[in-house]
């Protein structure tokens, strides 16, 4: 067994942790999957596949088909994958803190390509970029989370915040706060985003008594209230597309 210098001893991903060289067959492999992707592209590349691939930029010496697999039938799909808890990763064997933080790297990458459109454009009128993004976001939390979309003068996004973090059916939130973040940040309009873990974005009677308190107190600073959005597993809920802001 020999031990290489890698990344991770200059602060990088990979694991530092001494293992046997990378066997000739898993390398060759890992060569037939690289040229898969740069032939075909994204659609011949299955989700075990991905997860596969990603891998081998934290675990450079290790077969990482098994990781991917045990990932798989234990998430279901890739993106449930990339969004699990931490706490659940680091129950699969062989996966590791090196490995944690690639999947986390690409999750953020992704989140930020979808939100990059929004700082530079009118929100309002790139609703289904909106939608994308907060679904990716939020539709694969465990518990509630709730968010305030602050935008400026021409609706576009000045900052995107998490207020708070909940149960897995109620998260606080304070109108007197919303509004008092609003004004630090010069923000002109809210949307307010929160997601329900159950799946169904019907509100509750308290979302809508809450809407109705956050809308009072931002209109009495000449703040406008937009929308309210829950975000379910497979489909989200606009209030003022309801009727309900």
């Amino acid at each position: 067994m020999t031990r290489r210098r890698g990344l991770s001893e200059a602060g990088g991903l990979f694991d530092p942790a001494p293992v046997a060289a990378t066997p000739s067959g898993v390398e060759g492999h890992r060569g037939r999957m690289r040229q898969k992707l740069l032939e075909g592209g994204a659609e011949g590349i299955l989700d075990h596949e991905l997860i596969e691939m990603l891998l081998f930029l934290a675990l450079p010496r290790r077969d990482t088909k098994p990781i991917a697999r045990a990932m798989l039938a234990r998430f279901g799909s890739f993106a449930d994958a990339l969004s699990a808890p931490t706490q659940e990763l680091r129950q699969i064997e062989g996966l590791g803190d090196a490995g944690i933080a690639a999947l986390r790297t690409v999750q953020v990458a992704a989140l930020r390509m979808v939100k990059a459109p929004l700082i530079r454009q009118d929100t309002l009128n790139n609703w289904d970029r909106l939608m994308d993004y907060l679904t990716a976001a939020m539709a694969r939390e465990r518990v509630e989370q709730f968010r305030i979309l602050f935008l400026d003068t021409k609706n576009r996004l000045l900052a995107d915040e998490a207020q708070a973090r909940g149960t897995v059916n109620h998260t606080p939130v304070y109108p007197r706060e919303v509004v008092k973040r609003a004004l630090e940040l010069h923000a002109t309009a809210l949307i307010l985003v929160h997601n329900h873990p159950s799946g169904d974005p019907t509100p509750s009677r308290a979302d809508i008594e809450m809407t109705a308190e956050v809308k009072q107190a931002a209109a009495a600073l000449g703040i406008t209230l937009h929308d309210h959005v829950i975000i379910g597993r497979e489909q989200q809920l606009s209030f003022r597309r309801e009727g309900l802001l």
